[in-house]
């Protein structure tokens, strides 16, 4: 049950990630160029929202 709700938060995460990267880049980051950060985070999210649900799956 833990491993389905870590998995499904992580998940969550990553899309957010993915969608609002363009808005977190601008308020975290000092990139001088914004589409390298958005990106970047972008990335991020999308492999943070892949095993966030491998957990979820395997978590039986």
């Amino acid at each position: 049950m833990v491993l389905k709700i870590i998995g499904t938060i992580l998940a969550l995460v990553g899309v957010i990630w993915v969608y609002d990267a363009r808005k977190i880049t601008k308020k975290y980051f000092g990139f001088g160029d914004q589409n390298e950060g958005s990106l970047g985070l972008k990335m991020i999210g999308f492999i943070i929202s892949i095993v966030g649900a491998i957990i979820f799956y395997i978590g039986w």
